[in-house]
């Protein structure tokens, strides 16, 4: 069995994003919101990359992004 790769750093573009939400209940524990509804990542969580993918795709601003450390 191959080790699971490594998650993608999950970061958000804060100028298209507009606080929906969707990030911080798909990536619970690695986002979560500020008093205002918007996103704050948090550093050493690695979420499991598929839900990375999925958040990425269902955020309506498309302000999520998921970057892979080359």
């Amino acid at each position: 069995m191959s080790p699971r790769p490594a998650a993608p750093a999950v970061v958000v573009d804060r100028v298209a994003c507009t606080g929906h939400g969707v990030c911080a209940g798909i990536l619970e524990g690695a986002v979560t919101l500020d008093e205002w509804g918007y996103p704050i990542v948090h550093a050493g969580v690695e979420p499991d990359p598929s839900h990375v993918a999925t958040a990425v795709t269902l955020c309506p601003a498309r302000a999520l992004l998921a970057r892979r450390s080359s």
